[in-house]
């Protein structure tokens, strides 16, 4: 048997549990190590390999590289009908060779995204029993409340998972209510995650919390996967996060768990019963939250706006919206040490009542409270539509989340910009048949001194000669970076002050800020550099509020960089070291990871 030196890409912190550097050992051979995604090389496997793990007869003669693989299959991938062809080819090569697909994506970042997340896995999510070929992830069900712990205990030890996603499907990607099928949001987050991080694809899990459906087509279809049942609410249903919950807890101690696509009355609640207690995060009210914040902050930069003095006015106050104010107080009371009572005036939201009032209370879900005004403030003065409080309000920054196409006006715009100098204009309502607002108009009806983020690609807007790169408030520059940080540190928690560092580093990274053009946040590309960037910064927060458990945390800032990248997880081809049964670990017996062909056979 061959042995490989330990090529480390830092020989300072190759040792590390995580390490990326080296070969990878497995006690697997011949078919059983070509059925698993995390080892499977395919055509790749050198001379040496396949005499050493009997592959001879089990592979065509010639050996190709990575990069030979990569462009065999992006012509397949070219072959496909339409964008959903192509996410179920991505899906099934990814059960294939986790490598190959990995890089695959990575070399064609900006036109895959769009296919292996939103908008294309929406229509995967609401075709899943009738797309499924394999059941990939954890499924859950509120009839099975007492096998919760059993069945979460299938995925490895302790140490085992990283990262554990889960949704219960109920308010999915704007297309709502979709039952068992959440579980491919789940999937799409942890892919993500790696993409974008670096996180150990075989260190994930995926789950849906199957809570029955109120989707009638769902019911009404026979081939439907999940179970076929109204809705379950109430204490049943919070008993069964709660069960969920521990039993994650128990089983998966150092495990960071984000909670994916709850419904808007479950979403922010579980989050605040749930974030005092473990390392969790909502990518929807606080991954939100996050990333328009640094847009914020990058604007800030460029036209010289005081936290102090700001004042925002939200149209749409559900998940998202409540999430980007909650943020926003965050922002201002850590900035001008007011009290978050004090910060929230600062804030004014509209939702579908039109402003938020104290005297709609019985209207308003407990997201929304908080942020409900004083109705003595507004007594004889217009507050049931937008231009009203705008033009009461004479806002710095106005962001939309209300689904509510053309929402910002021309007359609106031209209000907001005849108070203040450089207007902060967001629409960020997705897919982009909602947005509130064109960047172009925005420019044309600001003269061309709007700052503008949105929440779905947009071409460059021109105005005067120049063209404006627009930027997009896409949460994959955010969550991925946040959760790695979590994940290094091994936070015992995640409050607010660490997503204000998150949230810091990112805006820091805008081309407004660095000089480097318009825009407010980087683009998707750099992603994983910016991740490393924003890691470095919550594992600092973490250390300083004694939050951290991990161990030797390097303190100078160039040595904690290159111990987070000595552990990002990276699409490329280690060698493998075969080891007996008993030396192996779980990992190299072939039965981690959601796509684990031992695993499926062991259970």
């Amino acid at each position: 048997m061959a042995s490989h030196s330990k090529e480390q890409k830092n020989p300072k912190y190759g040792h590390l549990p995580l390490s990326t550097s080296g070969p990878l050992e497995t006690s697997l051979t011949g078919n059983a190590l070509l059925r698993t995604p995390y080892f499977n090389k395919g055509s790749a496997f050198t001379k040496e390999e396949r005499k050493i793990f009997k592959l001879h007869g089990l592979l065509p003669q010639n050996i190709q590289t990575l990069d030979e693989q990569v462009r065999r299959a992006y012509e397949q991938y070219s072959e496909r009908a339409n964008d959903l062809a192509k996410n179920t080819f991505m899906t099934s090569m990814k059960e294939q060779n986790e490598v190959l697909y990995y890089r695959l994506i990575q070399d064609h970042l900006k036109e895959m995204f769009s296919i292996i997340y939103t908008p294309t896995e929406g229509d995967a999510i609401q075709n899943y029993s009738r797309l499924f070929r394999r059941p990939e992830g954890c499924f859950l069900n509120i009839g099975d409340i007492d096998r919760v712990e059993d069945n979460i205990a299938q995925w490895g030890g302790p140490d085992d998972i990283d990262v554990i996603v889960v949704s219960d499907g109920e308010q999915i990607l704007g297309i709502g209510d979709q039952g068992a099928g959440a579980i491919l949001i789940s999937i799409a987050k942890l892919v993500i995650y790696t993409l974008c991080a670096g996180i150990h694809p075989s260190r994930t899990l995926p789950v849906v919390l199957d809570c029955g459906t109120n989707n009638k087509e769902l019911l009404d279809d026979e081939l439907y996967l999940g179970l076929r049942q109204p809705r379950v609410r109430g204490e049943k249903y919070d008993e069964f996060v709660s069960t969920f919950v521990k039993a994650c807890k128990a089983k998966y101690p150092r495990a960071y768990l984000h909670f994916e696509d709850f419904g808007l009355n479950n979403a922010r609640r579980i989050l605040d019963k749930y974030q005092p207690k473990i390392p969790c995060f909502n990518d929807d009210v606080q991954g939100t939250g996050c990333v328009t914040l640094a847009a914020i902050m990058a604007a800030f930069n460029v036209n010289g706006v005081k936290w102090a003095d700001a004042r925002f006015v939200l149209f749409g106050a559900g998940t998202a919206g409540t999430g980007i104010a909650d943020q926003i107080q965050d922002a201002i009371a850590h900035e001008t040490g007011k009290s978050k009572e004090e910060a929230g005036r600062q804030i004014w939201c509209v939702d579908k009542p039109g402003l938020l009032l104290k005297s709609k209370q019985d209207q308003l879900t407990p997201a929304q409270i908080q942020y409900a005004r004083d109705d003595s403030e507004w007594q004889n003065k217009e507050h049931g539509d937008l231009l009203s409080v705008v033009k009461e309000v004479k806002p710095n920054v106005l962001v939309g989340t209300s689904t509510v196409p053309g929402a910002f006006t021309k007359d609106i715009v031209e209000e907001m910009a005849k108070h203040v100098e450089r207007p902060v204009i967001f629409p960020l309502s997705n897919p982009t048949r909602l947005h509130e607002a064109n960047p172009q108009d925005l420019f044309d009806w600001t003269n061309g001194k709007v700052l503008v983020a949105t929440g779905s690609p947009f071409p460059p807007a021109e105005y005067d000669g120049k063209k404006y790169e627009i930027s997009e408030c896409n949460n994959s520059v955010t969550f991925p970076g946040i959760g790695l940080g979590a994940i290094l540190s091994r936070t015992r928690l995640l409050p607010a002050s660490l997503l204000v560092a998150a949230t810091k580093a990112l805006a820091a990274t805008a081309p407004a800020v660095k000089g480097a053009g318009a825009g407010l946040l980087p683009d998707v590309t750099d992603v994983r550099e910016i991740s490393v960037k924003i890691a470095k910064e919550v594992i600092k927060a973490s250390v300083k509020e004694g939050l951290a458990m991990e161990k030797d945390i390097p303190n100078d800032d160039a040595d904690l960089e290159e111990w987070i990248r000595e552990q990002m997880w990276d699409a490329r081809y280690r060698p493998l070291k075969l080891v007996g049964e008993k030396e192996a670990t779980a990992h190299g017996r072939g039965e981690a990871g959601t796509s684990s062909y031992r695993r499926a056979a062991r259970f």
